[in-house]
């Protein structure tokens, strides 16, 4: 509910504070009075394109400010979480106009876009009126208030969901077919470096072992004849180990005093004659890890080369090859399986498609009773809206298929029995384009609206019983809720349950525009003033006060 609106320095308002009440709310004045500048006012806090001039002559920049009641539960509670905006019960819009024609806005002091600004107002205000775009004229909308007016959103939400899967199994599909597609296109090349992987079969590591065992024969040659002499040098007749147990025997031999002295000797010798032996076996073992044969050096250069030879060919690390042939090996696989798996997709996406259709054909049976239901509630509106020869229908027919169904609804009307229906907007004249607006508002609100509703001007080209009619309506769509209506009738006005009336003066040689709430007698006067015009008479007063 729209609670306060604040206005400085706006076209021919220098400060003007409203304060707006549930219920219904009417804002009456002479034409030219400045009604318009509160509707302009409100749209461009709320983010609306409308005049570009919007500063008042003189300032250096206007400010409009409005105070909205948000319930509990409140849709425009979402938009504000996504915009990161601090929200509770209460909703404070401002934007500033410089006079240069710059623009800024706040949201519960939080500055914020335009965009934003008419996020929310999609939650917060519906403007309803003879030349609006936004509101019941907009064909757009259509199917989404004839959604509202069935309840069908639960149907919706499945079929959203539906759409998806569908969207999903159709994407995986193309997604697949191209792949198989492409890896096809590979298939003699994928084939053959297979075969010729395979048939090589590397290893992770076994560059790095031939490459060792390689050099390691390479460099045997070398090193060979010294350590033969080496082992020579310890094993011979002569050699170290020989002499060092001759000498030995000859020390053991020495008995006495003199034995006893070279007792730690002998020990030394034992000793060294021990280490002597673990040497001699040491490099017997080495000269015989080191025996190999030609063959053996080629055949392990020839692995060698053959492995670094498809490492560059296939442009991987040698030790990758085997991983390589792996992934190679798992693409003819896909190709191998293509079918089957082509197959299951394309079974899964039909399945996801008939689901959407049966789910979209309910859907759309939906609509087209719920339509029966609305062109027949509508018709009851519009009988003591003195439109009872009028024809209302909804059209439901066959569009482009979407996340909501494929149904095209638009409201059309013929205004006499026999003429050719059309779209509201381009049938009606003013008069009887504001007597289906109304009737159809009062159809699709079913209960209290969380959104301040505006009517401008609706009751336009109307009068009498006919203008009774209308405001009676207006009232019953304010109870829970509030409604705002600038009008001309004095039968609207009347049913008013808060009324305010514009008003312009010139002050300091300034034209002004001011908005006066009023009592009791002075509605009186004003609803008499809309009765008579400038001259009030006592019958207009009687009028008036039978009407109040």
């Amino acid at each position: 509910m729209l609670r306060a609106l604040d206005i400085r320095d706006i076209l021919l308002i220098d400060h003007l504070e409203l304060g707006f009440e549930a219920g219904l709310n009417v804002l009456t004045g002479e034409t030219g009075a400045g009604k318009s500048i509160l509707l302009d006012s409100l749209g461009f806090v709320l983010g609306w394109r409308g005049r570009a001039e919007l500063v008042r002559s003189g300032a250096e920049q206007g400010e409009v400010t409005a105070v909205f009641d948000l319930p509990e539960g409140h849709t425009a509670f979402a938009v504000l979480e996504e915009a990161g905006i601090p929200s509770s019960g209460e909703l404070i819009l401002r934007r500033i106009n410089t006079a240069d024609g710059r623009k800024t806005a706040w949201v519960n002091d939080r500055r914020c876009s335009g965009d934003v600004l008419r996020a929310l107002s999609e939650h917060l205000v519906e403007l309803h009126g003879q030349n609006d775009d936004r509101g019941l004229l907009n064909p757009r909308g259509h199917r989404a208030l004839l959604d509202d007016f069935a309840g069908l959103a639960p149907k919706l939400a499945s079929l959203r969901e539906l759409w998806r899967d569908k969207a999903a199994a159709r994407k995986e599909l193309k997604v697949a077919q191209k792949a198989i597609e492409d890896l096809r296109a590979e298939e003699e090349y994928l084939r053959h470096a297979v075969d010729e992987l395979d048939k090589l079969a590397p290893e992770a590591g076994e560059d790095e072992a031939l490459d060792r065992a390689r050099r390691q024969m390479q460099a045997a040659e070398k090193v060979r004849s010294d350590i033969d002499r080496a082992l020579s040098g310890l094993r011979d007749e002569k050699g170290a180990e020989d002499s060092a147990a001759q000498a030995l025997r000859w020390l053991e031999g020495v008995g006495g005093e003199v034995g006893e002295m070279l007792g730690e000797s002998v020990e030394a010798l034992e000793r060294g004659l021990h280490e002597l032996a673990l040497a001699a076996d040491g490099v017997e073992s080495t000269l015989r890890a080191m025996e190999f044969s030609p063959a053996e050096l080629e055949a392990c250069e020839e692995r060698l080369f053959a492995i670094r030879g498809l490492a560059r060919k296939y442009d991987v690390q040698p030790d990758d090859l085997a991983e390589h042939a792996e992934e190679l090996r798992a693409k003819l696989e896909a190709i191998d399986a293509s079918d089957a798996q082509l197959g299951a997709l394309e079974a899964a996406s039909a399945k996801a498609e008939a689901a959407y259709s049966a789910a979209a054909e309910a859907l759309s049976e939906a609509r087209k009773k719920a339509a029966a239901k609305l062109d027949k509630a509508v018709m009851a509106e519009l009988a003591p809206l003195k439109m009872e020869r009028a024809v209302f229908t909804t059209e439901v027919s066959d569009g482009e298929a979407g996340p909501e169904g494929s149904d095209v609804v638009s409201f059309v009307v013929a205004t006499n029995p026999g003429a050719p229906s059309g779209p509201l907007a381009k049938i009606a004249s003013g008069g009887e384009l504001s007597r289906f607006l109304l009737a159809l508002k009062v159809c699709l609100t079913g209960s209290a609206s969380d959104v301040t509703m505006i009517f401008d001007e609706i009751d336009r080209g109307v009068g009498g019983a006919t203008a009774d009619a209308v405001g009676r309506r207006l009232r019953a769509l304010g109870e829970g809720g509030q409604v705002l209506v600038v009008t001309h009738s004095p039968q609207v006005a009347a049913l008013g349950q808060h009324h305010w009336r514009v008003e312009k003066n010139v002050k300091n040689g300034q034209t002004l525009s001011t908005v006066k709430p009023l009592g009791e007698a002075e509605r009186v006067d004003e609803v008499a003033r809309m009765i008579s015009g400038d001259i009030i008479t006592a019958e207009a007063r009687a009028a008036a006060k039978a009407l109040l």
